[in-house]
């Protein structure tokens, strides 16, 4: 909660730790009592001190901060370890607890007994602890091995930090290479770009170039040429063609196109990517898993589709009728088609977009089925969507995860080819935001004669992880699809139905004009005029008008993360409204109770996945946690886990994908040029349950919904498809 900070670049200090107050073990956060070298007043220092104990002197850099609640801190940035300076600091030092078998007495004893040698004989002569009263060879030797291991961590943290690492990576580190650190990081500092979570590229360069690597070095453009895939893959892309590749590796690098050629052959030749050739000879380049992934798809299918569907006969017109009158409801015949093929096929897509029946169909192939005692698992990409099927199916729904049994400690599924799951059917809602890793890991777990079948809408956008699975799968046109494109019961449904759909053809959507509507468009052109009536809208008119919730019930989207109009400009702004606070630099003191946060990954441990929204129920500052409720279920966070959380007063559309919301609100400008695609507002206008608002400018409306191009994604899915298809 601070809201002073020293405006001056940091300064250098000498300290020494008087006490440790709270230190996180695995990341070093770290609350300290302190004293200034010169200066015997105590203070207290907050910082990622990792390993540090009470009676070290550090060198550290660092700026004071008021902090609201606790008062003036020195915030530490960096710091160095230094021996300790007095005979009393080092005999505090030794009895801190940092070596197992040295309390304050034994400390004392080895001080009194070395003085000011201590240091250099454990260091140089540790057998000379013997001379102790009360050190045997099996205590000597205990206390030896600790003491080397402290000071090798001490080194390797020093090491480290002057080579361009904060502490904080430092640490991670030290816990992924262990003694090993400085070795691997001299002998190939790119390491740190392909085995530590947030170190990217440019920081293990800069560590190279602080080693005395030169830009050409063969380790370098390999990990250039890693970087340049993975960016790709972060953009969606399965493979990129080589001369593309090796061109933006150049100029990412700064070296010559021909030294980069060079190398990638050897990545390949190691494994650490896969050249593919294609039809027309040219040549794609995949990270392994990437192309595992896509061989594999397409390989699954054509095994499951070399064996016919198993099960019982089913009078299909008797069972459909029966579905119908137990239901109280009467299929169009496009309807009836459709469950019939599903009844029928091995594996089948069905495809349509919002109010076409999709979720009724699937309710009639799950309750027929079910009457022929068939085992039916059904599942959904994230939590959101698996809960709102299970809803209206009245059936247990699990993520795709749960359902594959995903293992936190080996990243794996238990689920495989080696288990598949015990099934005859498999349904999959919300396919379109399936990526080709997890398609490749569901595939892999179906047996011979499990039936499958896809639900989505293909016409939104793909799936945020690399590929376009459901697009492609259609496009191979080698797998039966059903796409669904009349609206039933046309006179129920509202205006977000009908223009999402028109949206979908390209034709300008029809505003509501009565209070009572459920579509809304308001025009302005400006970016500070779309900004400023955003959050009116958001704060006060829905509110007033609809009686809804805006922190709970209104979720803004937008279609990029920065810029004036971007979720993170609008996070900040709308949380100003709705929960507004005093600003603070600490990884915990900055959020706020009841504040509107996102999960963004995947955390098995704590229980909650990508997508997930809750609100802050407790904020522990001194504990280092904080408690998020999940819809009523209550999670605690360790400060590790606070990267996964992000504020969810907006929301990217893609990362919207598989929810709904009673209200959204979205601006539309022509700042978003880049991201402004009719399948991205079709998805975003999709997402609204009971109220759409649409503040922008009517040109960039139309640029949208004149741009029918897809995101362009480099895949070869369908190709392989059909090639395996047709042997």
């Amino acid at each position: 909660m601070t809201d002073l900070f020293d405006k001056a670049e940091p300064k250098s200090h000498d300290i020494v730790v008087e006490r440790i107050v709270f230190q996180n073990p695995e990341n070093g956060w770290t609350v300290a009592r302190i004293r200034l070298e010169g200066d015997h007043r105590p203070a207290t220092a907050v910082g990622r001190l990792f390993g540090v104990s009470a009676g070290e002197r550090l060198r550290v850099s660092a700026s004071w901060v008021r902090d609201r609640k606790y008062g003036k801190q020195l915030r530490i940035h960096s710091y160095l370890p230094l021996d300790p300076a007095s005979l009393r600091g080092l005999e505090r030092f030794l009895g801190s607890g940092l070596l197992p078998g040295i309390g304050k007495v034994m400390a004392s004893r080895i001080v009194d007994r070395f003085g000011e040698a201590t240091l250099s004989i454990l260091d140089e002569n540790p057998e000379r602890l013997l001379e102790v009263p009360g050190i045997g060879k099996a205590k000597a030797r205990k206390i030896t091995r600790a003491w080397q291991e402290q000071r090798q961590a001490r080194e390797t943290l020093i090491f480290l930090q002057g080579h361009e690492l904060s502490p904080r990576f430092a640490a991670r580190v030290i816990k992924r290479f262990g003694p090993e650190a400085v070795s691997v990081v001299r002998r190939n500092p790119y390491r740190l770009a392909e085995e530590i979570t947030g170190i990217g590229f440019n920081a293990a360069d800069r560590v190279a170039r602080s080693l005395g690597w030169g830009s050409e070095a063969p380790e370098r453009i390999g990990g250039g040429i890693l970087y340049a895939l993975g960016r790709a893959a972060s953009d969606g892309h399965l493979f990129v063609l080589a001369g593309n590749l090796t061109t933006h590796t150049s100029e990412l690098l700064g070296v010559e196109e021909e030294r980069v050629i060079e190398v990638l052959p050897d990545l390949g030749k190691r494994r650490a990517v896969v050249i593919d050739k294609s039809s027309d000879d040219e040549q794609r380049v995949y990270l392994p898993e990437l192309f595992a992934a896509e061989t594999g798809i397409s390989s699954h299918l054509a095994r499951l589709l070399s064996r016919p569907a198993q099960g019982p006969p089913i009078a299909v017109d008797k069972a459909l009728s029966w579905f119908e009158e137990h239901n109280r409801l009467q299929f169009a015949p496009a309807q009836r088609a459709a469950v019939a093929s599903a009844l029928r096929e091995k594996v089948l897509v069905l495809t349509g977009g919002p109010g076409t029946g999709k979720t009724t169909l699937m309710r009639a192939v799950v309750e027929i089925l079910s009457r022929k005692k068939l085992k039916i698992l059904l599942a959904a990409p994230t939590g959101r969507a698996a809960n709102r099927l299970s809803e209206t199916t009245m059936r247990e729904v699990r993520t795709i995860h749960r359902l594959l049994e995903f293992d936190p400690h080996s990243l794996g599924f238990r689920r495989n080819a080696g288990r598949p799951l015990e099934a005859d059917l498999v349904i999959i809602d919300e396919s379109s935001m399936i990526d080709a890793p997890l398609a490749h890991c569901l595939l892999d777990a179906l047996g011979d004669d499990t039936r499958l079948l896809l639900v989505g809408d293909a016409d939104q956008l793909p799936s945020v992880g690399p590929g376009r699975v459901l697009f492609d799968l259609i496009e191979s046109a080698h797998l039966p699809v059903v796409r669904l494109q009349e609206i039933f019961r046309q006179n129920e449904a509202g205006g977000i139905v009908l223009n999402a759909h028109r949206i979908h053809r390209g034709q300008r959507p029809k505003p509501d004009t009565a209070d009572d509507g459920d579509f809304f468009f308001i025009q302005r052109t400006q970016p500070e005029e779309i900004l400023s009536l955003l959050l009116e809208v958001v704060a006060r008119r829905v509110p007033k008008s609809f009686g809804l919730d805006p922190r709970r019930d209104v979720q803004v989207l937008s279609p990029m993360r920065r810029g004036q109009l971007g979720i993170e400009t609008l996070n900040e702004e709308l949380r100003v409204l709705l929960n507004p606070g005093p600003r603070s630099d600490d990884p915990i003191g900055r959020w706020r109770p009841a504040d509107r946060v996102m999960q963004t990954r995947n955390n098995y441990d704590i229980d909650v996945f990508n997508g997930d929204i809750g609100f802050i129920s407790t904020v522990d500052t001194p504990g280092r946690r904080l408690v998020v409720d999940f819809d009523g279920r209550e999670v605690a966070y360790q400060s590790t886990d606070l990267d996964d959380l992000a504020l969810a007063y907006a929301c990217t559309v893609h990362k919207s994908q598989g929810s709904e919301y009673p209200c959204v609100v979205l601006p539309l400008h022509t700042q978003h040029y880049m991201m402004l695609q009719r399948n991205l507002l079709y998805t975003a206008v999709t997402r609204a349950q009971h109220l759409m608002i649409i503040v922008g400018d009517p040109k960039a409306l139309d640029i949208a919904l004149g741009n029918r191009r897809q995101m362009d994604r480099n895949t070869a899915l369908a190709e392989r498809i059909r090639s395996l298809s047709e042997t």
